[in-house]
């Protein structure tokens, strides 16, 4: 991201009245500008034929501009209130083998307890498979037994991040009538299959907790990033998403920054970008072990894989508006995530 904004000197302005422009120091605005241009273009006391300065980001003549942090650089999260519709798009690559998934979906916030925000999640669209609507005989098995989820109640930590599913006890109360129905439109040994497969889950707290954490939209929604940034606005973090199938997820190291200004839009830009960094090589993913079988004692760290984040976020609620998040691994083919998500606005 850019690290300084570039004004051009006007006839008659002076060192001063620039700084006074940018409610900065004189001070200040020599030092910034003295440590960003070439030799030739430095200042001694004032400006002596300068075409333009160097300023330092945040320093604009239009405050509304600046990216309000909390305490210690936090970008702060408060959803409270909030209530939107989200058009999601997921592409799962494998390989040389695409499938894209589409649908739209609401998220309301219901209530903060114990430092826990609370939503209730719903789907509210039929769902899109490669662009078509679903009518293949397991797709819309796979997709009407799954509404027994819907809608689901989870709760997310104060960093955004998703923490928890919370209204597990209504799953089996929900599924008696979406059984009915399901046997009103279908019969058959798949059906049974499909039927039994979901009655698995639904009474296995933990089966279905590992089911449900591997939302891509809900886990890419509340990545939780949400964090304190240092005075450059980057922070380093350690993060798992699930692009593979496994109890403990692969574990990637992600470089944020958040640019202290809004953008053209009014929105605020988050952008990370990083590396798989675990300890399990391909075969250990590739035979779902949840740790290293090479017992050594200085292990050399898994780095194939990517992954690449950028948020655009409410200028004024620092909400999501649109997201856009892609992670990838090497196994015996490359597999690759991305998620999109766009707000759809307020009902």
């Amino acid at each position: 991201m850019q690290k300084f904004n570039k004004h051009n000197v006007l006839k008659d302005e002076s060192l001063k009245s620039i700084a006074s422009l940018y409610h900065v120091s004189v001070d200040a605005l020599k030092q910034f500008h003295n440590n960003h241009c070439e030799v030739k273009d430095m200042i001694l006391i004032s400006l002596n034929g300068q075409k333009e300065l160097f300023i330092p980001r945040t320093a604009v003549a239009d405050k509304n501009k600046v990216v309000k942090f909390g305490h210690g650089n936090r970008l702060v999260f408060q959803p409270e209130n909030s209530f939107c519709n989200y058009g999601v798009i997921i592409t799962i690559e494998n390989g040389n083998h695409k499938n894209e998934l589409k649908y739209n979906t609401s998220v309301r916030w219901l209530k903060t307890e114990n430092k826990l925000h609370f939503f209730e999640v719903d789907r509210i669209s039929n769902l899109y498979l490669n662009e078509e609507e679903v009518n293949e005989i397991a797709d819309l098995l796979a997709y009407k037994t799954s509404k027994v989820l819907y809608p689901l109640q989870i709760s997310v930590d104060e960093n955004g991040r998703f923490y928890d599913v919370d209204n597990l006890s209504v799953f089996k109360e929900r599924w008696a009538n979406v059984k009915d129905e399901i046997y009103q439109e279908f019969e058959g040994e798949t059906v049974d299959q499909y039927c039994e497969k979901i009655e698995e889950i639904i009474n296995e707290p933990n089966v279905i907790n590992l089911y449900l954490k591997n939302d891509y939209f809900i886990r890419t929604l509340f990545f939780g990033i949400y964090k304190k940034f240092d005075p450059n606005y980057q922070t380093e973090i350690t993060e798992t998403f699930p692009v593979v199938d496994n109890a403990v997820e692969p574990q990637y190291k992600i470089s944020l920054e958040a640019d202290p200004l809004k953008d053209d839009y009014n929105l605020i830009n988050i952008q990370g970008e990083g590396k798989l960094n675990d300890e399990r090589n391909v075969y250990d993913f590739i035979n779902e072990a949840p740790f290293s079988t090479a017992i050594e004692d200085h292990p050399v760290m898994n780095q194939e894989g990517d992954f690449r984040l950028m948020y655009y976020l409410n200028g004024e609620t620092a909400l999501a508006e649109s997201l856009y998040l892609e992670c990838d691994i090497q196994l015996e083919q490359r597999k690759k995530i991305s998620v999109a998500i766009s707000s759809l606005g307020e009902n």
